[in-house]
């Protein structure tokens, strides 16, 4: 069975088809500076510094410290790795792989 998200949207979906046609790192940084502001994709990047790091078993402090979020964004992305779609975990365990 498929997972079926809250989200879901053909418009979603055509995005999210876009992002599985890109081929590298320098396709990815040209497809996001078009699609994204600097302050959209910089949240995004520390959204999953932040996942890392709570998965390191860093504390708040030093999460504050290295990455300027708040403490709100912190409990939202540590929610979402407890109790979210699992979408952070399943990459992560890619990007371990692959690291």
């Amino acid at each position: 069975m498929a997972y079926q998200s809250r989200l879901q949207d053909p418009m979603i979906d055509d995005l999210f088809h876009a992002f599985l046609l890109l081929e590298d790192q320098e396709e990815c940084y040209r497809f996001f500076e078009d699609l994204c502001t600097v302050g959209e994709l910089k949240a995004m990047a520390q959204r999953w510094r932040v996942v890392k790091m709570l998965t390191e078993n860093h504390t708040y402090s030093d999460i504050i410290q290295e990455t300027g979020v708040s403490t709100a964004t912190i409990s939202r992305v540590k929610k979402c790795l407890h109790y979210g779609a699992d979408g952070y975990s399943r990459i992560l365990e890619r990007y371990k792989q692959n690291d």
